[in-house]
């Protein structure tokens, strides 16, 4: 593995980590506020999800 893709293996870990910490937020947030979010299923259809069931799932 050569350096530009070691840069670019650090910096989507980065990226992602970042989308875990927003994602986190958006339902704490939402679930506070007995929101629902939509979001994609397993076979990537959109479905309404209490947020609060949502924060059961997040690591």
């Amino acid at each position: 593995m050569n350096n530009k893709e070691k840069e670019l293996l650090e910096l989507s870990a980065k990226v992602m980590q970042g989308m875990k910490i927003a994602m986190r937020k958006l339902v704490e947030s939402s679930a506070a506020e007995n929101k629902t979010l939509i979001v994609g299923d397993k076979n990537g259809n959109p479905i309404e999800v209490p947020a609060k069931d949502l924060l059961k799932t997040l690591k």
